[in-house]
C-alpha cells in the first residue's frame, strides 16, 4: 500500500518528532493505566490484612500518582496526537486542491465533481482514521505488549511465552482475519460510495430538469439505488464486526483467566505472596483497550488503501515552461501563426493552418457551429494547449513565456461564472484583491449595475447565495463583467456569455459588455450574428479553418453565407 505512496509517507517523515512523542505518551498512558490498577489491587488486598498505615504508605502514593499520571499522559498523547494528524490532514488536503488547480482549466473533463467531492470528504478523512485508527494504535498495542511480556517474563517465561501467544492471536490473527474478511466487501462500498456521491451530485445540479420533466419515482428510484445497496453491504458488516470482537474478547478473557490461574500457583505459597494476586490480574484489564480497535482497524484497511490508491492516481499537471518573460509595458498584437492542432496521433485536426492577428484595441468576432474548434482555440491563446505545429505571440513572444503574468494579459469571460457565497464585494474583488470599495462601486456602475446594489439592505457587502442563486443570468455576468473590469488586462476573451439570455437582456448586456470594454482588446467566440455590428471584423470558423473574414458591413454587403446566417439569425428564413 506505501510502496509508491506519495501522500502518507513525506508526512510521516516531515512530522516525525511528533509522531514518536504521540506514541511515547500512548505506551506511557497504558502504563500508568496498568500500574494504577497494580498498586490498587495490591493495595486493596493488603489494606484487607488491616496493616499500620505505614505499610501501605508507598502504594497510596504510588495509586495517587499513577492515578494523576494516566490522565495527564492521555491527555498530553491526545492533544499530540491530534495536532500532527491535523497538521497532516490540513497539507493534504492543501495539496489536493494544489494538484486540481493544476488541471483547473480541464478538471471537469478529467474528474467528476462527485469524485473530487469524494476525495474531499471521504479520501482525506480514511487517510486521518489511518493515523489514529490504524498506524498509531498498532504501534502502541505492540509497545504494551512487548512491556508486558517482558514484566511477566521477569517471573516466569514459560507463561510469559503463553501469554504473548494469547496476544498476538489477539493483535495479529483477529486483525488479519478481519482484513480478509472485509476486503471485498470494503471495495464494493468503496465503489457504492463513489457511485452515490457522484449519482447525489448529479441529482442536485439537475433536479430542475428532474422536475419539469414529472419524473419523482424514477428520480427516487435512481437516488437511492447506490445508498440502498451501500446500506445492505454495511449492515453485513456491522453483523461480522460484533461477531469479531466478541471473539476478541474471548480471547482477552483467556489471558485473564490464564493469570488467575498463575498468580494462584505462583503467588499464593505464603499469606504475603498472596496480596500480589489482585495486582498481577488487576493489571490486565486496561491494556484491552490498546487491542480491541485492532480488529476495526484492520478490517476498515481495504477502505484506507483505495483512498491511498485514488488519492496516488491524482497527479500534479507539470508543465515544461520557457523562461518567464516579464510582463510587457503595452499590448501590441495577439498572434496565432499557422497554428494546427490535435489532441493525439489519432485525432483529427481541430485547427487547421490558422493565422489570425489582433490588435490593440480591435474587436473581433469569431462565429462558427459547436464542435469546432472555437474553445481549443481559446485555450491555445491562453496557453493552456500548446499548439501541434505553429505560434501563439504575444507582442512576437510565445504566449507561453508570459503564463506567470496570465491574469495581467489575459481575462475570460464564459458561459457561467462562478458566483461564491460570500459578498458581493468579495465576488467582484476576484478580479483585483487590492480593490478598494469605491472602485468596486465603480466598476459596479459601469455594468449598470450601481442602483441595484444600491438598494439591497448591506449594499456590496450583501451575502449571495451559492452560484449566485437571487439574481438573473444576466445580472450574473455583470458582476462578472465587473470583475474583468477591476482585473484592467488588455485582452479580453469572451466565451459565449450570452448563452442562454432572452433577445432583450442578450443585447442590453452586449451593448454594457463593449461600452466597459471599449479600450480593450477582444475577441468574441459567439453561435449567432446578434451583436456583431459593433465588432471591427467577423470570423466564421467551420471544421478547423476560417472560412469567411471581414467586416460585418462588407461582410453583410458581399457574403452570400454571411446573408444567410443573418437572416437565419433574424428568423426571417
Amino acid at each position: 500500500m506505501f510502496k509508491h505512496d506519495q501522500w502518507v509517507r513525506p508526512d510521516l517523515a516531515r512530522y516525525k518528532r511528533l509522531v514518536w512523542t504521540s506514541l511515547s505518551l500512548g505506551i506511557l498512558t497504558f502504563m500508568c493505566a496498568g500500574a494504577l490498577m497494580f498498586t490498587s489491587g495490591y493495595l486493596i488486598s493488603k489494606s484487607a490484612t488491616m496493616p499500620v498505615f505505614a505499610a501501605i504508605y508507598v502504594p497510596v502514593v504510588l495509586t495517587r500518582g499513577f492515578g494523576i499520571g494516566r490522565p495527564v499522559f492521555q491527555y498530553l498523547e491526545r492533544l499530540t496526537s491530534h495536532d500532527w494528524v491535523l497538521r497532516i490532514t490540513s497539507h493534504l488536503r492543501q495539496k489536493l486542491y494544489a494538484v486540481l488547480a493544476t488541471d483547473a482549466a480541464f478538471v471537469q473533463e478529467h474528474q467528476q465533481t462527485g469524485a473530487v467531492l469524494g476525495a474531499l470528504s471521504d479520501d482525506i478523512g480514511h487517510l486521518q482514521n489511518l493515523y489514529l485508527r490504524t498506524i498509531f494504535p498498532t504501534i502502541v498495542a505492540a509497545g504494551v505488549t512487548l512491556i508486558f511480556t517482558l514484566m511477566v517474563g521477569w517471573f516466569d517465561w514459560l507463561f510469559a511465552l503463553w501469554v504473548l501467544f494469547l496476544l498476538l492471536l489477539q493483535m495479529i490473527l483477529v486483525p488479519v482475519w478481519s482484513y480478509f474478511v472485509e476486503r471485498s466487501r470494503q471495495k464494493q462500498q468503496q465503489a457504492l460510495n463513489k457511485t452515490a456521491y457522484v449519482t447525489l451530485t448529479d441529482g442536485v445540479l439537475g433536479l430542475n430538469d428532474w422536475v419539469i420533466g414529472q419524473q419523482r419515482d424514477r428520480f427516487m428510484t435512481t437516488m437511492t439505488k447506490a445508498t440502498s445497496e451501500l446500506a445492505a453491504s454495511t449492515s453485513k458488516s456491522d453483523r461480522f464486526k460484533r461477531g469479531r470482537n466478541l471473539i476478541g474478547q474471548l480471547l482477552f478473557g483467556l489471558v485473564a483467566v490464564s493469570l488467575i490461574v498463575w498468580t494462584n500457583d505462583y503467588w499464593t505459597q505464603t499469606a504475603g505472596m498472596a496480596n500480589w494476586v489482585a495486582a498481577f490480574v488487576l493489571v490486565l484489564f486496561p491494556l484491552n483497550q490498546a487491542y480491541s480497535g485492532l480488529g476495526q482497524a484492520a478490517g476498515d484497511l481495504p477502505r484506507y488503501s483505495a483512498s491511498l490508491v485514488h488519492l496516488n492516481s491524482m497527479h500534479e499537471v507539470t508543465r515544461d515552461l520557457p523562461e518567464q518573460l516579464s510582463l510587457p509595458t503595452s499590448f501590441e498584437t495577439l498572434q496565432l501563426k499557422q497554428v494546427s492542432f490535435h489532441y493525439d496521433a489519432d485525432d483529427a485536426l481541430r485547427l487547421n493552418n490558422i493565422d489570425l492577428t489582433l490588435h490593440a484595441h480591435e474587436h473581433i468576432a469569431l462565429l462558427g457551429p459547436s464542435g469546432m474548434g472555437k474553445t481549443t482555440l481559446l485555450q491555445l491563446l491562453l496557453g493552456d494547449l500548446a499548439p501541434t505545429s505553429g505560434d501563439v505571440l504575444v507582442n512576437n513572444q510565445s504566449v507561453m513565456h508570459y503564463q506567470a503574468h496570465r491574469a495581467q494579459l489575459f481575462a475570460v469571460m464564459d458561459q457561467q461564472p462562478f458566483l461564491f457565497q460570500t459578498t458581493i464585494a468579495n465576488n467582484v474583488r476576484l478580479g483585483n484583491e487590492d480593490a478598494t470599495d469605491e472602485e468596486i462601486r465603480q466598476a459596479l456602475d459601469a455594468v449598470q449595475l450601481g442602483r441595484l446594489i444600491d438598494r439591497l439592505p448591506q449594499g456590496i457587502n450583501t451575502l449571495m447565495s451559492e452560484a449566485g442563486f437571487g439574481f438573473s443570468g444576466g445580472e450574473q455576468q455583470r458582476l462578472a463583467l465587473a470583475r474583468i473590469l477591476l482585473q484592467d488586462a488588455p485582452i479580453v476573451l469572451l466565451d459565449e456569455p450570452t448563452v442562454g439570455l432572452d433577445p432583450e437582456t442578450e443585447q442590453a448586456l452586449i451593448d454594457t459588455i463593449f461600452s466597459a470594454l471599449a479600450d480593450r482588446t477582444i475577441l468574441w467566440i459567439t453561435h449567432h450574428l446578434q451583436g456583431v455590428g459593433k465588432m471591427d471584423r467577423v470570423l466564421f470558423l467551420e471544421d478547423g479553418d476560417i472560412t469567411m473574414d471581414g467586416t460585418p458591413q462588407h461582410l453583410a454587403a458581399t457574403n452570400t453565407r454571411y446573408q444567410q446566417l443573418y437572416a437565419l439569425d433574424r428568423g426571417d428564413m
